[in-house]
C-alpha cells in the first residue's frame, strides 16, 4: 500500500480540476471530498446548470429537449472553466462538446473517473433523476454511452483513475496520487 500523500506535499492547483466520466461514477461525491483536500471550491456542473436555467436537469430535458440542455451546459462549462480554479464535476456528456474539450485543455487538468459498468449501473438505479436512463435498462444504456464517450474521455483526460465499488475516500486518494504523479512529471498544477 502506498503512503498517503500529505496535504503539504500536494500543491494547491492553479488550474481547475475537471472530473469527467459517465454518470454514476462518483464525480460529485468524490469531487466534494477532493476539493476539500485540495483547498479549492467545489462546483457540480449539473447544479450550476440548474441554477442558471432555474429548472432541474429533468425539467430541461422534458420541456426544452437535450439539444437545449447541451447548449446551456456548454455556456455554463465555459463560464466555470474560464473562472478561478475549482474542482468541477462535469456532466457525463459535457466533453462531447468540442469547445468544452478545448476549454478543458486550456484551463483545467482533466481526470477521467472510470469504473466497472456493472457497479455504475447499480449506483444509477438508486435514483430516477437521470433523463438519459428513463425507461431503459441502465446497464444497456451505460454500455451504449461508454462506447461513444470512452474514446472522448480518453482523448480529453490528462489523468485516468479507476474507481471501484470501494469507499469514496479511496477514490480521492487514488486521484491525489495520480495528480501528484502528473504534476511531478512537469505538468502545471
Amino acid at each position: 500500500m502506498s503512503a498517503r500523500p500529505s496535504v503539504a506535499a500536494i500543491p494547491v492547483p492553479t488550474r481547475t480540476i475537471a472530473l469527467v466520466g459517465l454518470m454514476g461514477v462518483g464525480k460529485s461525491t468524490v469531487g466534494r471530498r477532493l476539493a476539500q483536500r485540495l483547498g479549492l471550491p467545489f462546483v457540480d456542473g449539473d447544479d450550476a446548470i440548474e441554477t442558471a436555467a432555474r429548472m432541474t436537469v429533468s425539467e430541461i430535458f422534458a420541456q426544452l429537449g437535450e439539444p437545449e440542455f447541451r447548449a446551456g451546459e456548454a455556456r455554463v462549462m465555459r463560464r466555470l472553466l474560464e473562472g478561478p480554479p475549482i474542482v468541477l464535476a462535469t456532466g457525463g456528456g459535457a466533453v462531447l462538446n468540442p469547445e468544452t474539450r478545448e476549454l478543458m485543455k486550456e484551463h483545467a487538468t482533466s481526470v477521467w473517473l472510470r469504473a466497472d459498468l456493472n457497479v455504475v449501473a447499480q449506483r444509477v438505479q438508486r435514483r430516477d433523476t437521470r433523463p438519459l436512463l428513463r425507461g431503459k435498462d441502465p446497464l444497456v444504456a451505460l454500455k451504449a454511452m461508454a462506447e461513444v464517450r470512452y474514446p472522448v474521455y480518453e482523448a480529453t483526460a490528462d489523468v485516468t483513475v479507476d474507481v471501484g465499488a470501494g469507499a469514496h475516500a479511496q477514490a480521492v486518494e487514488a486521484i491525489l496520487s495520480a495528480l501528484n504523479a502528473y504534476w511531478t512529471s512537469g505538468a502545471t498544477a
